[in-house]
């Protein structure tokens, strides 16, 4: 058995994880170490991938996999779990009865596959950790767990807002005027204020297009999630969406490499 095989397709040592979307890497907010600290997407600080020559305030954007099998932190020395569908840190916790519960649970393992680029995550226990007073269910066994990025729409201006609001006051009446049916789709945020479990989620995102796909938000901070793919929906995503849940894993080197005697 080799060393990423074992390390479940990340690559043996410290690596970076590099979102093919955004361009950005996954970042320890605020270089803290506390238990929940959220784990989040944030332009590259070092760009040598030399280990003599980081900067070491660069190593929360650095991981590794632990014996256990967990991803980690190397700045904070914690592992990575998955808290309200987000990346946070999670200290070592002691077992809570009745266990697993949202308190205390085995830490999802995570995996990486090159061929799609994608970072799956991997549960030995139902990830809502239902109350033991309800019938236990094994379809969250059937599921799959993916890491994607969140794209951020810069804020609408003024003439943004003029703009939709001329569009909308000529384009409805004519629309009712030819007979036009009468539609309306719920934007992402109206979904979210009334509530949807993240399979419901993964389905609306798969039917978002292009537009909703824009991501020109001047913020250097992205947000990272773990989406809930059932088995039953089809990922039919344009390419933009196909592009957020692809990861690039970038090793650090403990040498610099030589090409034809030309040291890099």
């Amino acid at each position: 058995m080799t060393a990423i095989s074992q390390s479940n397709g990340f690559p043996p040592g410290y690596f970076v994880i590099k979102s093919v979307a955004t361009g950005r890497v996954l970042d320890v907010g605020g270089d803290q170490i506390e238990d929940g600290t959220e784990i989040i997407l944030w332009p590259e600080k070092e760009k040598s991938l030399v280990e003599s020559r980081r900067n070491p305030e660069a190593n929360n954007q650095v991981f590794f996999i632990d014996t256990s099998g967990a991803l980690c932190s190397r700045s904070a020395g914690h592992a990575v779990d998955i808290d309200s569908f987000g990346l946070v840190l999670r200290h070592r916790r002691p077992i809570s009865l009745p266990f697993p519960n949202h308190y205390a649970h085995p830490l999802p393992k995570f995996s990486y596959s090159p061929a799609t680029g994608e970072i799956s995550v991997n549960f030995e226990c139902d990830p809502s950790y239902p109350p033991p007073n309800v019938s236990a269910s094994s379809d969250w066994k059937n599921n799959v767990y993916i890491l994607t990025s969140v794209p951020l729409r810069k804020p609408k201006t003024f003439i943004d807002d003029a703009s939709e609001f001329i569009t909308t006051k000529f384009t409805t009446p004519l629309a009712s005027f030819f007979g036009a049916a009468n539609t309306h789709n719920a934007t992402p945020e109206q979904v979210e204020s009334i509530g949807v479990d993240l399979a419901e989620e993964d389905v609306l995102e798969e039917d978002r297009g292009e537009e909703a796909e824009v991501d020109d938000s001047p913020d250097e901070k992205r947000e990272v999630r773990m989406l809930t793919i059932s088995p039953e929906h089809p990922r039919n995503l344009v390419e933009r969406a196909k592009l957020r849940r692809q990861w690039e894993i970038i090793p650090l080197r403990t040498a610099n490499k030589r090409t034809t005697g030309v040291m890099i």
